[in-house]
C-alpha cells in the first residue's frame, strides 16, 4: 500500500509570484459539450470596464469535482465561522444572459 501511495503522490510547486494570488470578485462561467470555462474578473466600483484576470478551462468531470470540493470547503468554513452572507445586489452588476455569475 505504501508503494501505491508514493506512485500516486503529486508534488505541487508554488512560485512566490503565484502564491500572492489574484483577487477576483466576479466569475463568469460558460460551457460547451466538452469543457467548462471560468473567467475570473476584478470589477471596481464606478468603473464600467473590467478585464479577465484568469481563465480556467476544465473538463466536465473536473468541473464537477471542483463543485464538490468547493461545497465541502464552504460547509467546513460555515461550521467553524457561521453562515456566509451572500448579498445578491442586482444593482452591482447587470445579469449576463446565458452564463452564471459567482
Amino acid at each position: 500500500m505504501e508503494q501505491f501511495k508514493k506512485e500516486n503522490e503529486i508534488q505541487i510547486e508554488l512560485s512566490e509570484e503565484m502564491a500572492q494570488g489574484t483577487y477576483s470578485n466576479l466569475a463568469v462561467i460558460s460551457h460547451s459539450t466538452s469543457e467548462f470555462v471560468i473567467d475570473f474578473i476584478r470589477v471596481m466600483p464606478g468603473v464600467s470596464k473590467a478585464r479577465v484576470n484568469s481563465r480556467i478551462i476544465l473538463t466536465p468531470e473536473h468541473a464537477k469535482r471542483l463543485l464538490a470540493a468547493l461545497t465541502d470547503n464552504i460547509d467546513k468554513f460555515e461550521q467553524h465561522n457561521g453562515p456566509i452572507k451572500a448579498q445578491n445586489d442586482p444593482g452591482f452588476l447587470p445579469p449576463i444572459g446565458g452564463v452564471a455569475q459567482a
